[in-house]
């Protein structure tokens, strides 16, 4: 699988990474499906803790870790961690997500290694940037709750936890975007930086267009559940077949001809009801008219009308429908996976194209340590020496049979 072709406008760049979880994984499998050699630098025996994960972690490390190789270690050993500063002498990134100060504790801090290694753009993925709060343990739960993302999800009085991990994720996101900033300024300056992504930071950006909204009307958002729509028609409506349907109109051009679809000739004519603030301030008594009209078809019949009238709707869909999606699958928009366990796992590719051509699968989740004699041949080790190394239990190097 390493020899798929497709594009890697990343290749040539060596990212080491000390991850674990969702955010700093997040990070690297951006870089890596991009085209970057990310090795992923994991405790011996057992490896990241995410291969073992079950209920609603069970995906995590099958999401975050394709495209990567694996490097397993003993780091508390003085000759795995000589051997892990020994890999990130030339990397070109190194990414982290441990607790403050772990990293510095071992010598794998920013100012220490970019003593010996100027270029390297370090990148730490944290729960907060610096501030009060830096010493804090977050979570993507506990930033939702802080930063108001769990008040504008639930029901009044009701905060909600989103229903993905998108601080964690976005967090990892933003982190790649820092990372690519900073190589392409060390084009011209020769010199690497010291980039940090947050948590809290990033659920507080999620929040911008809310916190604005009430810096130019002076009123408070209320939860999503609640709140005053920004158009007439934006709803969710039920259909005769017991199924539901999205349906929006988001333009005046578009009323008109909506009410002709659904014989809603009254509505039509109602001078009333002309403007989208005009239909916004009507919603109490216009939506019952529009749900019953709607509730007349069936889910097939609103999807032709809809269709036909170019309005933006939506069935309303599982995680699990996205699996017989066929956009996704005529557009390579799944990839598929092979988990520690053995099961094939099918998940949604990175959302980007190139020239129109998906991002490639080109390594399969890594079995624990799986490439780790690849990678010590590269820094120079004797073969006899892995040897040494593996059988004392510095290095593990996980073969498919044992995975």
């Amino acid at each position: 699988m390493s020899n798929v072709q497709g594009p890697q406008p990343l290749a040539g760049l060596k990212i080491v990474e000390f991850v674990h979880m969702v955010m700093g994984p997040s990070c690297g499998l951006v870089l890596a499906d991009l085209g970057a050699d990310v090795i992923k630098v994991e405790p011996v025996p057992a490896g990241d803790n995410t291969r073992r994960l079950g209920a609603s972690g069970a995906g995590f490390f099958a999401t975050f870790n394709r495209n990567k190789r694996s490097l397993a270690i003993d780091m508390k050993s003085p000759e795995g961690l000589a051997i892990v500063r020994q890999l990130v002498a030339d990397a070109d990134v190194v990414t982290e997500n441990f607790r403050p100060g772990a990293m510095d504790k071992l010598g794998l801090g920013y100012d220490e290694l970019s003593k010996t290694n100027p270029k390297l753009v370090y990148c730490s993925l944290k729960g907060f940037l610096d501030g009060p709060y830096e010493h804090r343990t977050a979570l993507d739960e506990v930033v939702q709750m802080m930063a108001g993302l769990a008040y504008m999800t639930g029901p009044a009085g009701r905060p909600l936890r989103a229903g993905t991990s998108v601080n964690d994720i976005m967090g990892g996101m933003f982190a790649a975007i820092g990372i690519l900033a900073a190589i392409h300024e060390r084009q011209t300056t020769g010199k690497g930086r010291y980039v940090k992504s947050a948590l809290f930071e990033n659920c507080a950006f999620l929040m911008a267009q809310h916190v604005a909204q009430y810096c130019v009307t002076g009123v408070a958002p209320p939860p999503m559940a609640v709140r005053r729509a920004a158009w007439g028609v934006y709803d969710v409506f039920d259909t005769a077949d017991g199924d539901q349907l999205f349906l929006a109109v988001v333009s005046d051009t578009q009323w008109g001809p909506f009410c002709d679809e659904f014989s809603l000739a009254e509505l039509k004519a109602d001078p009333a009801l002309a403007t989208n603030n005009q239909r916004c301030a009507a919603r109490d008594t216009m939506l019952p008219v529009i749900q019953a009209a709607a509730k007349k078809c069936t889910k097939a019949e609103l999807l032709a009308k809809a269709e036909k009238l170019g309005i933006p709707y939506a069935p309303i869909g599982k995680p699990v429908d996205l699996l017989d999606d066929p956009h996704l699958i005529a557009s390579g928009g799944l990839a598929e996976v092979t988990n520690p366990d053995g099961k094939k796992v099918r998940i949604p590719a990175l959302p980007i194209s190139f020239d129109g051509e998906r991002l490639p699968i080109r390594r399969d989740l890594p079995g624990i340590g799986a490439d780790g004699g690849g990678i010590l041949r590269e820094l120079g080790i004797a073969p006899a020496e892995i040897e040494r190394l593996i059988a004392s239990g510095v290095v593990k190097v996980e073969t498919p049979n044992n995975r």
